[in-house]
């Protein structure tokens, strides 16, 4: 009898659960777990599935139909757009604002600061496609703001995403910018600042501002949508190497 009505309950709940679909820049990937977590505190009855990629490339999905809820973006210009097309229902808000590090997977000298990718040492240099990626937007900006670029540009190995460039980053590359949200990856646990990476001055390349907006009229997205906005929310995002309004 106990196994029946477990399984009943189960059935029962699965019926009046409600499912959203988030999709989200891949740099808030280390993140989302949490965040889900604590919404699901709030809101046991809400699931939420996730589907994670570069913004540029989860904005054309959205404008091909894909079937969303809510868009989180690694910045402001695609929301924007999607907003001004009458694609989004909201418009754009600030839910973070991210920063970048400059990483190895083996110890660096790095007294020499962001001027360590012009060593004769650092042969390839994993960025993320600034085309797709506003954090390869923003590495770029960094790399010119210092007056860098002309010397590295020939060393860069472009990833679609700060996923694929992460993976570059370990493995393809000798150093690489990536979001210092990725820090937190499983993958990257025991690399020690000062050792390994390095804070991008944030002076040097314009802020990342993060955007989120509702894809539709539904109030459980909406309930997403506000609990990103909380004060719970932020404590989660400041953890995981964000800048919250």
């Amino acid at each position: 009898m106990a196994k029946i009505l477990a399984i009943l309950l189960i059935v029962f709940s699965s019926l009046f659960s409600s499912v959203i679909k988030v999709s989200l820049a891949t740099n808030v990937t280390y993140a989302i777990d949490e965040l889900k977590k604590e919404f699901n505190k709030l809101h046991p009855d809400i699931k939420l599935l996730t589907t994670i990629s570069s913004s540029g490339k989860l904005t054309a999905q959205i404008r091909h139909g894909a079937d969303f809820d809510l868009f989180l973006s690694a910045n402001m210009k695609y929301p924007k757009a999607l907003y001004k097309d009458g694609i989004a229902k909201t418009k754009p808000v600030v839910y973070a604002q991210g920063s970048l590090i400059l990483l190895s997977s083996q110890k660096r000298d790095f007294s020499k600061g962001i001027d360590i990718i012009t060593d004769e040492g650092i042969k390839k240099i994993a960025v993320a496609n600034p085309k797709l990626a506003p954090y390869g937007k923003a590495t770029i900006e960094a790399i010119k703001s210092l007056k860098l670029y002309d010397k590295v540009k020939d060393k860069f190995i472009f990833g679609e995403s700060i996923g694929q460039t992460v993976i570059y980053t370990l493995n393809a590359a000798d150093i690489g910018f990536i979001a210092k949200s990725t820090i937190f990856s499983p993958k990257l646990k025991g690399l020690k600042k000062g050792e390994n990476w390095i804070d991008v001055d944030p002076k040097t390349y314009n802020p990342i501002f993060q955007g989120m907006v509702l894809l539709k009229d539904n109030k459980d997205a909406k309930a997403f949508y506000d609990f990103m906005l909380s004060d719970s929310a932020k404590k989660i995002l400041k953890k995981y190497g964000y800048i919250v309004p």
